[in-house]
């Protein structure tokens, strides 16, 4: 979709910021990034603007969507490249128009940054495979949280983090090394560093892709791919939140395993 117009149930689209792609052998395997966070979102392809901003593509105003999607990328927001800090630009214009907003990975660093947070890489090392999340006890009565399990399985593939909150933000889940894998950075802006778009098939086909240069890393490819399952709950997160986007209210924040509302 090349332009914004409104869906066929006259909804404003929903903008995919698009920021990176896999290798060619992954891509031609499982499609691109923007598929898969469409795909994740359950929306068709009319009800979506793609923008390529990688390539130069540029955003129409805010007011033209009426949320808009993140996803993750092979680039490092540290690195500041002209087309990532023209995306952290309309990032914060959106902000300030209250734009509904979800970032995944990349997306969620560049909402962090954007917004005035710090992003280095993980003094940790790489995040690699299927991970435990653990919500944190700001996640309790959260809009997006409410209903989930306290703790979830979720993709990982990373080497940089979250290492600051911008003001105001506010982690609501964690993993052993970062704690800042779900992020409300405002009442309708959500950002997670795991993956819910991903499923374990592309894991396995990545982890295989670049087992040689994990494993100069000391990663362990074999017992990361034998340990990939499923992941619902991640999974169900874009839906999740684009459908608290056609509520009146993103309330915020009680907890007994599963993330109860007050």
């Amino acid at each position: 979709m090349n332009t914004a117009a409104p869906h066929s149930d006259g909804l404003l689209p929903v903008l995919i910021l698009h920021t990176g792609d896999p290798d060619e052998v992954l891509r031609q395997s499982h499609g691109g990034y923007a598929d898969m966070m469409r795909h994740a979102a359950g929306l068709s392809p009319d009800a979506v603007h793609i923008v390529r901003v990688y390539l130069d593509e540029e955003p129409l105003a805010p007011s033209a969507y009426r949320a808009a999607l993140i996803t993750g990328s092979p680039a490092m927001v540290t690195d500041l490249e002209a087309w990532s800090e023209r995306t952290a630009a309309w990032i914060r214009q959106a902000a300030a128009e209250s734009l509904p907003m979800f970032g995944v990975c990349y997306g969620h660093q560049l909402l962090a940054h954007a917004l005035g947070g710090v992003v280095d890489y993980n003094i940790k090392g790489r995040e690699l495979g299927t991970q435990t999340i653990e919500c944190l006890p700001d996640a309790t009565g959260d809009a997006l949280m409410t209903g989930l399990p306290t703790r979830f399985p979720a993709q990982l593939l990373h080497a940089q983090s979250v290492t600051q909150l911008p003001p105001g933000a506010v982690a609501l889940a964690r993993s052993d090394m970062d704690p800042h894998q779900l992020i409300r950075l405002a009442p309708a802006i959500y950002s997670t560093q795991f993956h819910p778009e991903f499923g374990p098939e592309f894991m396995r086909d990545h982890l295989q892709q670049y087992q040689t240069a994990y494993g100069r890393e000391g990663l362990d490819t074999a017992a990361l791919s034998a340990a990939l399952g499923p992941t619902p709950t991640a999974a169900s997160l874009v839906r999740r939140f684009l459908g608290l986007c056609q509520r009146t209210s993103m309330r915020s924040p009680q907890n007994t395993g599963h993330i109860q509302a007050k």
